[in-house]
């Protein structure tokens, strides 16, 4: 019985080295969560995904997609384990059952890498993949990813460039662009090293002068200014009121957190404008309008404005939002400032899929506590609406995960925006990289649109950004703190910001185009 086990054992091992492809994949997805902040190594983005271009070069449509989906597999297992915290610590679940529900999601977003792959190897014409309509493929998939079933578009590769040379074409291409150039320089290094004898020289040559017009044109760009200063600044303090996720909707708690922020903000009046993250007062508006007129008069007296997250319920649909208000002074000469239900607010429009509203409803809450979680039935606000005013600054609000969404942003964005504004409670994620992932796509953001970004958050990472995405002041994660900054306002567009969507469909095509003539010149 034992020789019998053994030597099931044994076949069992021999077939897995047989899968040794699979399994390189697979190794290489998991090792590019490295790429990501908080650990930053962003070249391993230009090098690692081609190890599995090499895989699926010669492989039929089914084969290269299986090989791209396992490689996407362990890019995400690895890349959204946080996303793990949030439901192992807070859905109730049975750590089987919550580990079975992160496996679903990796298998999902792993379908979008694996449809790439599929299109590439059906439209190449020759056995051998063209690898160069990968590029377009995979921004057609990412694209697909980022808007079906409210979309998911975490971790695309371009955010892992954020402090490399290649940020540079972010104000130009955007982050979608980035992620093309990443896919076009893996497969460059592919079709550098696998060249038959007969065609080496002159494909040395392409691959070598790609590799010379993108480092050309990062250096020429990082000389190049979109924005320019106005000469001003404008003074923020951003309030991190480090709230423990367990205790946050406990209705004892409620003053006590709300006390908390006034009490902080207080001794930062001289700030023109003050942040409080997501959600900062855990009770619905209408509820705490003593509370509300009380900080409202407060920072009128002091001729400052705070702009905080809260909960509202609109008595005539029946609904709740959640929301960003301002309090204080708002245009100049403003003796009011705040007042219930005025227009000078935001409603989240990019509802997060179980935290914020419940995909059939009716079927899963009875399930588990993960579907039944606090404020987990908001409605949509309008994709488009007002900048925010507040202290005669124009600030473009975007409520946590909308931050991942650049199209959302464009179509909000004004000539008038002085500041981009997100705010974000990431204590359901605990000391995971998640946090520093949310940072980093924060920090795309700025760069892409060209404006100064202030990011407030309930534990961290509360940070100021500037218009080239880098860090004007940020604070540690985990404690009661206030950050203050002096933010220099810019003017002027970004050519990513006026044509997001033009930009897109070109890069879609582009590639495809590219990929065709090199076909013909046999350079594939």
């Amino acid at each position: 019985m034992i020789k019998t086990s053994v030597t099931a054992w044994y076949s069992r091992f021999k077939k897995s080295i047989s899968y040794k492809e699979y399994w390189l994949c697979f190794i290489t997805g998991l090792s590019l969560v490295l790429a990501y902040a908080p650990f930053s190594q962003w070249y391993l983005t230009l090098i690692l995904p081609a190890f599995v271009f090499n895989q699926i070069q010669r492989q039929p449509p089914k084969k290269a997609a299986k090989l791209m989906g396992v490689f996407a597999f362990g890019w995400f297992a690895s890349g959204i384990s946080w996303v793990h915290v949030s439901i192992d610590q807070f859905g109730g679940l049975p750590l089987m059952l919550s580990l079975g529900l992160m496996l679903l999601l990796c298998l999902y977003l792993a379908i979008f890498p694996a449809l790439a792959a599929y299109l590439t190897a059906r439209f190449s014409k020759k056995r051998q993949l063209n690898l160069w309509l990968l590029p377009s493929f995979w921004l057609i998939s990412e694209y697909l990813r980022s808007v079906f079933l409210t979309g998911f578009p975490w971790l695309s590769l371009g955010y892992s460039q954020i402090d490399s040379p290649l940020a540079n074409f972010a104000p130009i291409i955007g982050e979608v662009g980035i992620t093309a150039l990443v896919i076009m320089i893996n497969v460059n290094w592919v079709n550098l090293i696998n060249r038959k004898k007969i065609n080496r020289s002159k494909n040395t040559r392409y691959a070598v002068g790609l590799f010379l017009i993108v480092a050309s044109l990062s250096v020429i760009l990082g000389k190049v200014s979109w924005v320019l200063p106005t000469g001003t600044t404008t003074k923020v303090a951003l309030v991190q009121g480090n709230i423990a996720q367990s205790i946050k909707w406990a209705p004892e708690q409620e003053w006590p957190t709300m006390l908390k922020y006034l009490d902080l903000s207080r001794v930062n009046f001289d700030a023109e404008l003050i942040i409080w993250p997501e959600s900062a007062i855990p009770a619905q508006e209408p509820t705490v309008q003593d509370y509300l007129s009380t900080v409202n008069r407060s920072a009128l007296l002091n001729d400052s404005a705070i702009i905080t997250g809260i909960l509202n319920y609109n008595f005539e649909s029946k609904e709740y939002f959640n929301s960003l208000v301002v309090l204080g002074k708002q245009q100049a000469d403003d003796e009011q400032g705040y007042y219930y239900n005025h227009r000078n607010r935001y409603s989240k429009h990019h509802l997060l899929p179980i935290g914020e509203f419940v995909p059939f409803q009716e079927w899963l809450r009875p399930l588990a506590p993960l579907f039944n979680l606090p404020q987990s039935s908001f409605a949509r606000g309008n994709y488009i609406q007002k900048n925010l005013v507040a202290n005669n600054l124009h600030l473009l609000p975007l409520l946590c995960f909308e931050i991942a969404f650049p199209h959302q942003l464009a179509a909000n964005y004004a000539n008038t925006t002085d500041l981009l504004l997100t705010v974000s409670n990431d204590a359901w994620f605990g000391g995971s990289h998640g946090p520093h992932q949310h940072m980093e796509i924060a920090r795309m953001r700025a760069l892409e649109f060209g404006r100064p970004l202030l990011r407030a958050t309930n534990n961290g990472i509360t940070a100021v950004v500037d218009h080239q995405g880098q860090f004007i002041a940020r604070v540690p994660q985990f404690q009661e703190i206030v950050l203050n900054a002096e933010v220099p306002l810019v003017t002027g567009k970004t050519p990513y910001s006026q044509w997001p969507q033009l930009i897109l469909l070109l890069l879609m095509i582009i590639p495809l185009i590219i990929a065709k003539a090199l076909e013909r010149k046999n350079v594939t």
